[in-house]
């Protein structure tokens, strides 16, 4: 006898969320949201660091890492709670990552803003923020939460 197929209608709340594959989706988003909250922290580090060398370590740059590693953090918080179900937290996450990249492109784009070696760290924020934009608003992702 086959498995009886069931219409997603009749699926429980949870049950997208329990799939192999969603889960999957989800350890990839916290994975790339841990590395991109991990490089902003290291990054702020650094700053700290090379707080003395006024021509690398700018008042912009001081305040733009701030800015990120409040949100990378948020960010992180947000991953965790959505991947258990709560859908406030992944509509967050979606808005608060897909804001971030355009920031972050206007970053690397403004012309002498912010000194080389940021935007390159940005960059490498944006490829992390870029592969969770494509996750949480993948088919698979966005099924989950469609009937909360």
């Amino acid at each position: 006898m086959s498995p009886r197929r069931t219409h997603p209608a009749d699926r429980s709340p949870h049950a997208s969320l329990d799939h192999p594959r969603t889960r999957q989706a989800f350890r990839g988003a916290k994975l790339l949201v841990g590395s991109y909250a991990g490089l902003s922290l290291l990054t702020l580090v650094a700053i700290i660091l090379l707080r003395k060398h006024h021509d690398i370590v700018t008042d912009a740059v001081r305040v733009r890492a701030g800015v990120v590693v409040a949100t990378s953090l948020l960010m992180a918080s947000f991953v965790t709670r959505a991947a258990r179900g709560h859908s406030r937290s992944y509509l967050r996450l979606r808005l608060a990552s897909g804001v971030m990249l355009v920031v972050i492109a206007a970053v690397i784009a403004l012309p002498g803003a912010f000194p080389v070696w940021l935007k390159v760290e940005q960059g490498v924020c944006g490829v992390l923020l870029a592969g969770v934009v494509l996750i949480v608003n993948s088919k698979r992702v966005r099924s989950a939460f469609a009937s909360r």
